[in-house]
């Protein structure tokens, strides 16, 4: 790999800033000052240090996000705030993205990662991943309803959604949906179409992952390597 490329992964700057700590002599391979931008570098055995730090390479970045209501799942947005304002500086990274989508004013589990492959296997929908709500409505459901939801419902596509599983919740006019699909809206939708109306909503699962208690609204936390094998199963 190229020396200035590792740097940039590692979110040491981007590729002119990179090239200005190799200038002033702040990068060093294997102890000896780097003199080009361009060299080639084993990643996984020459060992790179800035300004005296040694780096360690790493290919994939996965954050654990309890998102906050009034943030948007996006990279970037002229008008609102996004999921990606949320990390602290020293964990952003240009090539992270929020793994699938939850509307603005939904709470809860978001998964932010740069590994595309994981992220297309969570979210195919020939893979059928489970997705755990916490919806708070409007007014209790009864048997028919349901059983309605959890053999699928037509949310206006032509089509039923896919078999959907609802259980009780503590608190009065709460309930858990497990759906596995992600179309846009698609919960509300769902309540609405057996004549409900969602209050509150916030995603507590995301596929064999749940939501770590210890995160408030707007704090992240990086998955273990434990948690990514089990996403990878999943």
């Amino acid at each position: 790999m190229r020396l200035d490329k590792f740097l940039c992964e590692m979110n040491r700057g981007s590729r002119s800033e990179v090239r200005a700590l190799i200038r002033r002599g702040l990068v060093t391979v294997n102890g000896l000052p780097a003199k080009e931008a361009d060299c080639r570098i084993d990643e996984n055995a020459d060992t790179v240090c800035v300004g005296g730090q040694p780096l360690s390479y790493r290919r994939c970045f996965y954050y654990m996000l309890n998102k906050p209501e009034g943030f948007i799942c996006a990279t970037q947005d002229k008008i609102s705030a996004t999921v990606m304002e949320l990390l602290a500086p020293k964990d952003r990274r240009p090539d992270l993205f929020p793994a699938g989508r939850l509307d603005k004013d939904t709470e809860g589990f978001l998964l932010l990662t740069n590994d595309g492959e994981l992220a297309h296997k969570l979210l195919s929908p020939k893979r059928h991943v489970d997705k755990t709500y916490l919806v708070s409505i409007s007014h209790s459901l009864s048997e028919e309803e349901i059983r309605r939801l959890e053999q699928g419902v037509d949310i206006g596509e032509d089509r039923l959604t896919m078999p959907a599983r609802v259980l009780p919740a503590e608190a009065e006019n709460q309930l858990l949906l497990t759906i596995q699909e992600g179309k846009f809206h698609q919960v509300k939708r769902m309540l609405k179409a057996v004549g409900n109306e969602v209050t509150a909503l916030k995603r507590i699962s995301f596929g064999p992952l749940t939501l770590d208690e210890a995160l408030q609204p707007g704090e992240y936390r990086e998955l273990t390597e434990e948690e990514v094998k089990i996403l990878y199963e999943a």
